[in-house]
C-alpha cells in the first residue's frame, strides 16, 4: 500500500496518534459480556461523559477486519481477550439468526480474512439472503464482492462473484462513473433514485479494486479507477469528503456533514487498496481528507476551535453538519436536483452554517481506520504510539 512519504512527517504522525486513539477507545465500546460492540458511544449533553448506546452486527465484523493486523497480544487487548479469528468465530455462530444481507457480507469478508474454518457457512448465509435478480443496495452489494473476493483463493465463488461484479457495474447510471443508493428500482423513492452518499462510492471501488487484485479483472480496475477520479476530482478545498453526488451527473448535491470517518479511515482504505490493486495512486487526496482532521475550516471560519480528536476518551467526534431541522437543505437539494440537475439552492448554504459538531463515535469507524493504516504504516512506529 502507499506509504506516506517521509516529508509528511506530521500527518505520518497523526496517523499514528489516530490509530492509539481506535485502540484505546474500542475496548470501551465492548458489549458488557465482551462478545460484541455497542452502536454508538455518545457525549451527554453538555458534558464530555460518555455512555454506550444500542448493539450492533455489522460494527463487529468491521472491527475484527481491522484488528486482525494488530499483533495478537493487542488482538486481545480490543477483543476482550480474544484474537480476531476467534471474535469472528462468535459472529459466524450468529449468522443463522442474521437477515440483513450487509452484515452476513461484512462477517463472511472476515472470515475470510482471518482465515476462519467456516468460512463456507458463512458465504452459504451470504447466497441464501443475496436473492437473484433483486436490488440491493449499493453498500451492502459492494461488500458482497469484497467478501467473495477475499475468498476466492480458499473457496470456489467464481460463479458468485461475477455475478456480484456485474451487478455491481450496471448499477452506474449512463456513462457517469459515480454509483446510486441501489443497485436498482424499488429500495429508494423516486425524487432520491439518482442520489449516492460517500459510502456509496468508496465500498464500490474497493470492492471492485479488490476484484482484481484477486483475479486479473482490468474493467473492474478501471471502474474503481473512474470512480475514485471523480470524487477526488470532487474533494472540497478544505479536504472535505463531500457526502451526497448526483450519480448520474458526476456532481455534488450537498457536501454535509463532513464525517470523520470518511477523512481518517474510508477514504484511504479505499483509495489505498486502488493503488495497491494498480490503479491510479490518489496519495495527495488521501492527505488532504486526513489534514482536515486535526484542522476543520468549518470551524476555523466560525472561530470555534473544538477538537475533533479526544485522545484520552479514546474518541474521534462523528461529524461537522449543519444542525438543520430534518435535515432539511440535503432533503430540499435531493428533489430540486431530481427536477433541475445542478440546481443547488444557494441561499441554504448562509441560513445553515456548518459549525455543529455530533459528539458520538461508533465502533466501525475505528475499524476501518485500523484496516486503512495498519499495512502503510510500519509495525514499529505503531507499537510506539502511546496506548
Amino acid at each position: 500500500m502507499t506509504q506516506l512519504a517521509e516529508a509528511d512527517r506530521p500527518l505520518h504522525d497523526l496517523a499514528v496518534r489516530l490509530l492509539a486513539v481506535a485502540e484505546r477507545g474500542l475496548p470501551r465500546m465492548l458489549t458488557p459480556e465482551g462478545t460484541g460492540f455497542v452502536f454508538t458511544r455518545a457525549a451527554r449533553p453538555g458534558t464530555t461523559t460518555l455512555e454506550q448506546r444500542g448493539t450492533s452486527v455489522r460494527y463487529p465484523a468491521i472491527t475484527a477486519l481491522g484488528v486482525r493486523f494488530l499483533p495478537e497480544d493487542r488482538q486481545r487487548a480490543v477483543l476482550g481477550g480474544r484474537t480476531a479469528e476467534e471474535f469472528t468465530g462468535l459472529l459466524v455462530e450468529r449468522l443463522p439468526g442474521v437477515a440483513n444481507l450487509g452484515d452476513a457480507a461484512l462477517i463472511a469478508w472476515a472470515a475470510a480474512e482471518t482465515g476462519h474454518p467456516k468460512l463456507s457457512d458463512a458465504l452459504d448465509r451470504v447466497a441464501a439472503l443475496d436473492l437473484p435478480g433483486s436490488s440491493q443496495y449499493t453498500v451492502e452489494a459492494a461488500w458482497v464482492l469484497s467478501a467473495l473476493a477475499a475468498a476466492r483463493a480458499t473457496v470456489d465463488v467464481e460463479d458468485r462473484l461475477t455475478a456480484a461484479r456485474n451487478r455491481l457495474l450496471r448499477a452506474r447510471i449512463g456513462d457517469s462513473p459515480l454509483f446510486p443508493h441501489a443497485t436498482g428500482p424499488g429500495l429508494t423513492p423516486w425524487y432520491r433514485e439518482h442520489i449516492g452518499c460517500f459510502a456509496d462510492q468508496t465500498y464500490p471501488l474497493q470492492a471492485l479494486a479488490r476484484a482484481h487484485a484477486s483475479g486479473d479483472d482490468p474493467e473492474a480496475l478501471a471502474a474503481a479507477d473512474a470512480c475514485a477520479t471523480r470524487i477526488c476530482a470532487l474533494q472540497g478545498d478544505g479536504g472535505q469528503w463531500w457526502w451526497h453526488y448526483d450519480a448520474r451527473r458526476g456532481t455534488v448535491v450537498e457536501g454535509y456533514p463532513v464525517y470523520s470517518v470518511h477523512q481518517h479511515a474510508m477514504a484511504p482504505t479505499a483509495l489505498l487498496d486502488l493503488a495497491e490493486a494498480g490503479g491510479t495512486d490518489f496519495a495527495e487526496p488521501v492527505r488532504r481528507g486526513l489534514r482536515w482532521m486535526t484542522e476543520v475550516p468549518e470551524l476555523a471560519a466560525a472561530g470555534r476551535h473544538a477538537p475533533m480528536i479526544l485522545d484520552e476518551l479514546g474518541v474521534t467526534w462523528r461529524k461537522v453538519y449543519r444542525g438543520d431541522p430534518k435535515k432539511a437543505v440535503r432533503a430540499a437539494r435531493g428533489v430540486s436536483t431530481r427536477l433541475v440537475p445542478g440546481l443547488r439552492l444557494g441561499p441554504l448554504d448562509a441560513v445553515f452554517r456548518p459549525v455543529a459538531v455530533d459528539r458520538e463515535c461508533r465502533p466501525y469507524e475505528f475499524g476501518w481506520m485500523l484496516y486503512a493504516w495498519l499495512g502503510t504504516l510500519g509495525r514499529d512506529e505503531t507499537e510506539a504510539a502511546d496506548r
